[in-house]
């Protein structure tokens, strides 16, 4: 987004794997409470990729969220299959009429799964851990945590900014009240983001959780991240196998929601789409995410349970300004003039997909529909080249090779569509293919070594903040975007908005300016994603946020 991990775990979850068998059916003799569902047996699922860690904090990809979020819980969580918030480790919460200071009432009687006590100390204990944390390298992989609170008690990563948070207090052992700095259009929806998870503060003490390291291009993380992570969640941590690239999660007997229908939880990961679409007709896995478009009627037609999430999401292609070249509007706005991206949308995209003209759906509040639009114009995109004397532009264009996400469900093709439209205005394309975790997110994030981008986001709560404050909201490595103050200010402003009429205003008026006078990036689409399972499985609750807990499937 996790449990106390005992040492005999990893020998045990390797056999249970192995015990899956062809089907993953295997069944135990276990009741429960499954309302007349199956219960027992294993829910195998193929994941794209390793995940990063299992420390939510120093997490922001989908493929670590996906078994972290079945081990913690936050604090509100969104409702299942909606974007509407409910009540998760706080059954309600309340703020004052500045949106400064926000109480929350408790749920009684959660411990997490090493034994200890659920409470506002234990709230807080999180808050100020990840306010106090220490080291560029632990913070600049807080990436969450900067856009929704901008800053630490003492700033070290070059990305982090004023402090949104200021304390918080355990009034009693089921009351916990936060107080900001300032008020934040994000809240409360950011409560429920799964990078806030509450983890336990003694195993966050006893594993040395804070603890992060950067290794050239890469980072070492704690032995809580890693091994032995404890949250609150229906599912607890049996093992990573590294090697085999398998997680194995561990039904939650005392989980205190709805517990969870399989005994066990396997996330496989399977990095080529092929091979994941070939184990599921096989059997091996129940379960794949994000079909590539073309497979999902073929997959409907076998028999399989294609679901369709609504498209709560954009791809766009993003522009460093790190190169001098790209500092200059007019190269941008070249490059969006050259890209044909309703032939993208009809050609690769899966059905309903639709063009995006701003970084975030029509459905969130401050979607302006008259900003500048960049159809497809290549004779508009030479002009604009001559005229900024950047004919013969070579630009490095970085996609991601192992992954498929919600808004990019095939990088390859659609790195190659892109290419090919900007090598017809006369721009030369130097495809550089990254892995996405270890590789393409710290090179094109944390380093900004590329020019060009492919990326994207599906939003976690429904706000613009979420969206457009996320990519833009302050100076990033992705963008080189250091010198854009007027952008940054702007966004601040619109996010600070109290009034409801006067937000939709704000940021109406931010997304104009982006697509005419910054255009720090090319928004491509809005995509529907889709999660398939075989027809055996039962329970599941497909997300628009996909953000899917795995407590109400069952097997067989």
């Amino acid at each position: 987004m996790q449990a106390s991990r005992r040492k005999a775990a990893v020998a045990l979850a390797a056999a249970a794997a192995l015990a899956v068998g062809a089907s993953g059916c295997a069944k135990s003799e276990r009741d429960g409470d499954s309302g007349g569902a199956k219960t027992g047996g294993t829910f195998v699922f193929a994941g794209a990729s390793n995940p990063k860690n299992f420390d939510p904090i120093f997490n922001d990809d989908g493929e670590s969220f996906r078994p972290i979020r079945q081990m913690y819980d936050t604090l509100i969580q969104n409702k299942p299959g909606t974007a509407d918030l409910q009540g998760a480790l706080a059954e309600s919460w309340e703020h004052d009429a500045e949106g400064k200071v926000w109480t929350f009432h408790l749920r009684k009687g959660v411990k997490f799964h090493d034994g200890t006590a659920f409470n506002a100390a234990a709230v807080c204990f999180n808050f100020d851990r990840w306010y106090n944390m220490k080291g560029a390298a632990a913070q600049a992989n807080m990436i969450y945590y900067m856009d929704v609170f901008g800053g630490f008690a003492k700033n070290e990563s070059e990305n982090a900014g004023k402090a949104v948070y200021n304390k918080c207090e355990a009034k009693d052992d089921n009351t916990a009240v936060l107080t900001l700095n300032q008020y934040k259009g994000a809240f409360p929806g950011a409560f429920a983001l799964t990078a806030l998870s509450i983890a336990s503060p003694e195993a966050l003490k006893k594993y040395d959780a804070d603890t992060v390291k950067q290794n050239g291009d890469s980072f070492e993380y704690s032995a809580f991240a890693s091994e032995h992570p404890v949250g609150t969640g229906p599912f607890t941590f049996g093992g990573w196998d590294k090697a085999k690239g398998e997680i194995t999660l561990n039904r939650n007997p005392d989980y205190w929601g709805e517990k969870a229908k399989v005994d066990k939880l396997i996330i496989k990961v399977i990095p080529d789409e092929n091979t994941r679409k070939q184990e599921l007709r096989a059997g091996t896995v129940q379960g794949i995410d994000f079909p590539a478009p073309a497979d999902r009627k073929a997959l409907e037609g076998e028999g399989f349970n294609v679901i369709n999430r609504p498209a709560f999401n954009v791809l766009y292609l993003g522009i460093n300004q790190k190169n001098p070249k790209l500092k200059d509007l007019r190269v941008r706005q070249a490059i969006a003039y050259a890209l044909n991206r309703q032939q993208l949308v009809q050609t690769k995209g899966p059905g309903g997909t639709k063009v995006a003209d701003e970084f975030m759906p029509d459905t969130v509040l401050g979607y302006a529909p008259d900003v500048q639009k960049y159809d497809y114009n290549p004779e508009k995109a030479k002009q604009l080249l001559k005229e900024a004397g950047a004919e013969g532009l070579t630009l490095n264009f970085y996609y991601p090779t192992d992954v498929s996400r919600p808004y990019m469900p095939n990088p390859q093709e659609i790195f190659t569509v892109l290419a090919n439209d900007l090598q017809a205005v006369g721009i030369k394309v130097n495809g550089v293919p990254r892995p996405w975790n270890g590789g393409f997110k710290d090179d094109v994030q944390t380093f900004g070594k590329q020019d060009l981008h492919i990326l994207g986001w599906t939003g976690d709560y429904n706000d613009p903040g979420n969206f457009v404050g996320t990519f833009f909201g302050r100076a990033k490595n992705e963008f080189g975007d250091q010198g854009m103050t007027e952008m940054f200010d702007a966004i601040t402003k619109a996010d600070g908005t109290v009034d409801e009429a006067g937000k939709k205003a704000a940021w109406e008026q931010v997304n104009r300016d982006i697509a005419a006078k910054w255009l720090p990036a090319v928004p491509v689409w809005h995509a529907p994603p889709a999660i398939v399972v075989t027809k055996d499985v039962k329970g599941l609750i497909a997300s628009p946020l996909t953000d899917e807990r795995f407590n109400t499937v069952s097997v067989g």
